[in-house]
């Protein structure tokens, strides 16, 4: 008995040489969607008036991006400033709600020509 479980394994020891392993991977499509680079806010009432905060003092190259009132869906909340890199030849734009006859658009802030 002994003698047969040798041999067997002789020839397993033999043959796990003798096979290639191939690695198959799948691939996958993944469809993506293109992004978002406009979403409409539009609150159904005016904003609170404007965030107040203290700005800083001015830092070469940037630019203070004031703060302003995001809209969640339910109410305002207020949301602080950020210092923004300037962009030589375009002027900032601040963020501002502007009201149209289906409530409050959001305008976000961003650099202009």
């Amino acid at each position: 008995m002994l003698l047969r479980y040798t041999a067997l394994l002789a020839v397993v020891v033999v043959a796990s040489g003798c096979v290639e392993e191939r690695v198959v991977h799948e691939r996958r499509v993944v469809e993506r969607s293109a992004p978002v680079e406009y979403v409409e806010v539009v609150a159904p009432q005016p904003p609170p008036e404007r965030v107040i905060e203290v700005e800083p003092e001015p830092r070469p190259g940037y630019l203070w991006a004031r703060g302003y009132w995001h809209w969640n869906g339910q109410h305002y909340v207020a949301v602080r400033g950020h210092w923004e890199p300037q962009r030589p030849g375009y002027r900032y734009v601040h963020p501002y709600w502007e009201r149209h006859g289906d409530g409050w658009h959001w305008h976000a802030g961003a650099w202009a020509n």
